[in-house]
């Protein structure tokens, strides 16, 4: 039988049919075209009478993980057999709160809700077939809801079972090492006496006694409890988690018969291949394979920056990611998950927000100006031309947004939202511009222009392959720029309008973005990378730089970047299973250890045409 199920729920559902578990979602997406899911469930089914269960999570916080906090909480699903509809979500479901669940606080930036959970509680098993529910009560209908549903496009997640590579017994206390970060939920059976309380606690790293480093330096203390009831239990948390190491601490009478690590992530099939000339190199095998972990069991529903701090759908250094992983799998849907939802964010405002599908407001300014190459990329990997055609007014439109609210002579100025430039500040070589965050920066500086006026020129070689007329006309931002930026004596860029200060970071833009006006600037910006490093600098301006590297043929160059050791390298030296933030453990006050964006290194490691894509 053709069997499917239309379900979504706000924020979460968790869905079991006759006891099994069948999918997870949505993914995160505004109320006014809110994801419902299409699944199908034909393999889940029995003659007769069958058990349909969902869990659904309202988390109600103000944060960057989902559109919450708005009163919206509520299940619709319909079943369809043989293109019958035999069950629609109305007020005959049961319906009960979960009381194994309490909060232990919170972690990251208001990100998740740690859990004790207690397995006495009367709704553990509510996904049997056997389950009395008879002192539930009947759901309600709500008549006023605003969600206008659309079908997710992005695929569903996928869950592995890992079990422990480790194990080790320290009195009361029993470690397990899984042999690298993945995301998901840690899975134990156990049996003890009824209210003995389990301390479980997860980490990416150990100290250097060998202990859990369980306080996160992202800014997350994996700490939680769990009571037994007295029969064979199951730990079952509804929130993941990034880990790595996991550690129960258990009472005597207590014993432990599975541990696993229950993995999830967004489908990954690699396509790409190291290149060739790369493959005789063991440190770039190496950092090959880290970024390829990094992508395959990082990516979730969303792009991600993190997965322990924020869980946010970022836009800037999500492009780079999502570019990373359509490249490594011949798979679009998290790019265009990325531009859509990025598009969509136009209802807050015209210039676009910094993280998606979430009720945390947050803009800054090159973001969206990043995702405009993104749409370009997306077309030179896809050839999809009718994508490229429904983005272009999208594009123009933002671009005008900027053009009417900063663009004022020629330079953008007055920005009432924050400039990232590169970050963290320890790597803005003393950019020369007052970017703090929450304050408007009324003076002209490099990196936001230079990122303009690379928009417009994408826009201009999207309208031409369109066979549309240009966006418009590119040179007198340039003269501008240059009258105001470039130091004709030194051949240098300066960082800002009034400043003679120079930095690698304003004129790594440059010459990321080929806006050197002649060979003598390149050749001395050149000189500061190659007198610097790469690993001087972090996120933003190191991927221009070798986009520029792999445009130009420099290969001398790439390669020597990406062996940098303080780069990928210091990573593997700090024993890395991911990427990191920052490139090291100790350059940033809030690293992630799981961190999305540097796994971009595979870009330029894979066996693709990067002049044609950067072209």
């Amino acid at each position: 039988s053709f069997a499917k199920i239309y379900i979504s729920a706000d924020d979460y559902y968790k869905l079991y049919i006759n006891g099994r578990f069948v999918a997870q979602g949505p993914s995160p997406s505004y109320h006014f075209q809110y994801n419902y899911n299409e699944i199908d469930i034909g393999e889940f089914l029995v003659k007769g009478d069958n058990l349909i269960a969902v869990h659904t999570l309202y988390q109600g916080l103000i944060n960057r993980v989902w559109q919450s906090g708005d009163l919206r909480h509520g299940l619709i699903c319909d079943i369809v057999v043989d293109n019958f509809v035999i069950l629609s979500s109305n007020e005959t479901f049961k319906v009960k709160d979960h009381s194994g669940y309490s909060e232990m606080g919170t972690c990251g930036y208001q990100t998740q809700f740690l859990e004790r959970y207690d397995s006495r509680a009367s709704e553990i098993g509510f996904e049997k077939v056997d389950f009395d529910d008879g002192d539930w009560c009947f759901a309600e209908e709500c008549h006023f809801d605003d969600h206008t549903m659309s079908k997710q496009r992005s695929r569903m997640l996928e869950f592995e079972r890992i079990s422990p590579k480790k194990i080790s017994v320290n009195g009361n206390r029993v470690f397990y090492d899984f042999g690298a970060n993945y995301v998901g939920y840690l899975s134990v059976k156990a049996k003890g006496t009824c209210d003995d309380i389990i301390t479980v606690r997860c980490a990416q790293e150990l100290n250097e006694d060998g202990r859990l480093r369980f306080d996160l330096r992202a800014n997350c203390k994996y700490e939680e409890e769990w009571i037994l009831s007295g029969r064979e239990d199951v730990l079952d948390w509804f929130d993941y988690k990034a880990f790595r190491y996991a550690e129960l601490e258990i009472p005597d009478s207590v014993e432990i018969k599975d541990v696993a690590f229950l993995v999830r992530h967004y489908p990954f099939d690699l396509k790409a291949q190291l290149k060739k000339e790369y493959a005789d190199c063991d440190d770039l095998q190496r950092i090959w394979d880290l970024c390829i972990h990094t992508q395959k069991y990082g990516v979730q529903e969303v792009i991600q920056d993190c997965m322990e701090r924020e869980k946010g759908f970022y836009l800037g250094d999500g492009c780079y990611t999502a570019l990373t992983n359509m490249i490594l799998t011949d798979d679009d849907s998290m790019v265009k998950k990325l531009i859509d939802d990025a598009f969509s964010s136009s209802f807050i405002t015209d210039t676009l927000v910094t993280c998606m599908d979430c009720s945390f407001m947050q803009e800054i300014a090159e973001y969206p100006l990043i995702m405009v190459a993104l749409v370009l990329w997306h077309y030179r990997v896809t050839n999809d031309i009718a994508y490229l055609r429904c983005n272009y007014q999208k594009v123009v439109a933002l671009l005008d947004a900027y053009r009417r609210n900063y663009e004022k002579e020629g330079l953008l100025r007055n920005l009432d939202k924050w400039c990232v430039v590169e970050w963290p500040k320890n790597f803005q070589h003393d950019y020369d511009a007052d970017i703090r965050e929450g304050k408007i920066c009324e003076q002209a500086h490099i990196s936001i222009n230079a990122y303009y006026i690379y928009s417009v020129h994408i826009a201009n070689v999207i309208a031409d392959a369109l066979g549309i007329d240009p966006y418009r006309d590119i040179e007198p931002l340039k003269s501008v720029f240059y009258d105001t930026f470039y130091d004709a004596e030194k051949n240098l860029f300066r960082d800002s309008e009034g400043s003679e200060h120079i930095s690698l970071v304003g004129n790594s833009f440059v010459y990321g973005f080929g806006l050197c006006p002649n060979d003598a600037c390149k050749e001395n910006i050149l000189k500061l990378i190659d007198g610097h490093g790469i690993d001087s600098l972090s996120f933003f301006c190191t991927f221009p730089i070798l986009m520029r590297f792999a445009k130009d043929g420099e290969s001398d160059r790439m390669k020597r970047a990406l062996l940098n050791e303080g780069a990928w390298k210091r990573m593997l030296r700090e024993d890395a299973t991911t990427t990191f933030e920052g490139w090291g453990k100790d350059t940033k006050w809030n690293t992630s250890l799981f961190h999305l964006t540097m796994s971009y290194a595979a870009v330029f490691l894979a066996n693709v045409d990067l002049k044609k894509l950067f072209e």
